[in-house]
């Protein structure tokens, strides 16, 4: 059986945005397209937020709590990727719980890793429901803290 899957595996550090600028949902979306980028340099940062942004037209990837997961593939990407941000303002996602959200994790998966892309979901929706992770990372100061909270929050998981 395969050792449980940890985000380190396709969450970088480079891909962590500390503070997102953005004030509407496609802004943000080119913003986490932009960090993503940053990890895939094969991939334009455009054609990455189109991936998402043809999902969320789908349906809104915030699932509440002050949190998001759009997610999408892309068939040029070899392995799972993904980029993180936080938005202290808040903006309205269209949330399932119609709150503001603060939280983005950006995940792109290659086109035929239904099963890997399921699982990375489940991973992040995970992590996120615990409702004093989300406010560390709200509270945390730099990109770095940000990521080592991650990492050491899908440790205990």
């Amino acid at each position: 059986m395969r050792p449980q899957m940890r985000i380190a595996e396709f969450l970088k550090p480079d891909a962590v945005v500390e503070e997102l600028r953005s004030t509407t949902k496609a802004e943000i979306l080119r913003e986490l397209s932009a960090a993503l980028a940053k990890t895939n340099p094969n991939v334009s940062p455009q054609r990455l937020a189109t991936v998402l942004e043809e999902r969320e037209r789908v349906n809104s990837t915030g699932v509440g709590e002050g949190v998001a997961i759009p997610h999408g593939k892309l068939p040029e990407l070899s392995t799972l990727s993904a980029s993180f941000g936080v938005c202290r303002a808040g903006i309205d996602f269209d949330a399932h719980d119609k709150k503001p959200t603060f939280l983005f994790f950006a995940l792109v998966a290659p086109e035929n890793s239904a099963g890997l892309h399921l699982k990375a979901l489940a991973r992040i929706s995970r992590l996120f429901r615990n409702a004093s992770f989300r406010e560390s990372i709200l509270s945390a100061k730099g990109a770095q803290e940000i990521y080592s909270l991650i990492l050491q929050e899908d440790a205990k998981a």
